[in-house]
């Protein structure tokens, strides 16, 4: 139940650190996971929905893919909306065939922690990690309480997948460590509803009124998101004002009058909006993984996908490690993830900034706003840029 010692010690069991502890167990590599929540909490924990073709090859390879493959609604565009008009961005055609899928993470999660159970190493709920020690040695230690208890963990190497927030970031001294940030100056107010989505695909609508986003979970709930205010109060959001407001965000000339299937509001919550990097990825036998190491506006839907090329990366690393000793990719693991970190970190800005308003935003800016989308949905080679990355730029080998 408590091993005192493991290969690989993996902090957190979201689905960065359950694809890893999965794709480590597939390549013969011992691990444990803890995680500070209980089951219940980590498996309702609402994030991202859509995942990249990359991602979910990756869930296939796992094993985790039979019911993603069942449940999962592939998409082939996205819609821009903005000046009352509306335009497709159909992915295969720009990127060779390349598409998303539109698959909850608390569903990922679900299909990992199953697995992980049934025939993986430890998994252990309510574990909450204090501090790692011995970063900078070939045996760091993991302090953890569980169950009433103190224990240790001793092992080759510690990778954390505990968040933003998380302890294992702390490992890496301050005076190696850069971080890079940006917070903006708006939020997401987002719901979860049980009513069947107006539309095949996600509708991303720039207006004077502010950002909107239509998503969804299944065929019968609706995933919706309205820009609103840093500092914003769910409460003050009836869900009457919500749907009203959503309308009015997707409103087109062509569809007078046409409003989103309304239904009951089952959550509802505040998202704020920030981008965060951390480097590097790595301190001696610590890494760090997902949005331990950064963080993505949701503009861009990279967080999850972010999440689940770091470990495929590592994993890599980690069983070339343990199969034949070569450490190569291992040394190579921060500034391999982090070129690819930096490029989804630009997309999403470029998606968060094109399409929100800023708070005394001038009309100079909203033209230039304007300007941009027009020319997506213009050129193609403007077009396949954006279809590109949102697809999934292709994980190093």
């Amino acid at each position: 139940m408590h091993p005192e010692h493991t290969s690989v010690a993996i902090v957190g069991a979201g689905p960065a650190g359950l694809l890893l502890a999965r794709l480590l167990h597939r390549a013969g590599v011992d691990t444990v996971v803890l995680e500070s929540r209980d089951r219940a909490y980590v498996e309702r924990r609402q994030r991202a929905g859509i995942l990249e073709q990359p991602t979910v090859d990756a869930l296939r390879a796992a094993g985790a893919g039979a019911r993603l493959d069942r449940e999962g609604i592939e998409h082939d565009g996205i819609e821009l909306r903005f000046g009352r008009r509306a335009h497709r961005v159909d992915f295969p055609a720009l990127t060779g065939g390349r598409r998303v899928t539109v698959y909850a993470q608390t569903e990922v999660v679900k299909d990992l922690v199953a697995l992980q159970l049934a025939e993986g190493g430890p998994l252990l709920f309510e574990a909450e990690v204090r501090e790692v020690t011995g970063a900078d040695t070939a045996r760091p230690v993991v302090h953890y309480r569980h169950e009433g208890r103190e224990h240790t963990l001793t092992c080759d190497y510690v990778v954390g997948c505990d968040g933003f927030h998380g302890v294992v970031r702390n490992a890496v001294p301050d005076a190696v460590r850069s971080t890079y940030e940006r917070v903006y100056p708006y939020s997401w107010l987002g719901i979860l509803a049980e009513a069947p989505p107006v539309y095949d695909e996600l509708i991303y609508a720039h207006s004077e009124r502010g950002f909107a986003l239509a998503s969804m979970r299944s065929p019968s709930v609706s995933r919706l998101y309205l820009q609103v205010p840093n500092g914003t109060d769910p409460a003050d959001w009836p869900n009457e004002r919500i749907w009203d407001e959503l309308d009015a965000r997707f409103a087109l000339d062509a569809e007078p009058g046409r409003r989103l299937q309304r239904g009951p509001v089952t959550a509802k919550s505040v998202l704020p909006m920030r981008s965060h990097v951390t480097e590097p990825m790595r301190y001696g036998h610590v890494l760090l993984a997902g949005d331990a190491a950064h963080i993505v506006p949701p503009t861009g839907a990279k967080g999850l996908n972010l999440a689940a090329a770091d470990v495929i990366v590592l994993a890599r690393a980690l069983a070339a490690r343990y199969r034949d000793g070569a450490t190569g990719l291992l040394d190579a693991y921060s500034d391999t993830c982090l070129r690819r970190v930096w490029r989804a970190e630009h997309f999403s800005y470029f998606m968060t900034t094109t399409l929100h308003t800023d708070p005394g935003q001038s009309a100079f800016d909203t033209r230039l706003q304007l300007a941009q989308l027009e020319r997506v949905a213009n050129s193609t080679h403007a077009a396949a840029e954006l279809a590109e990355n949102y697809t999934g730029l292709p994980i190093p080998d």
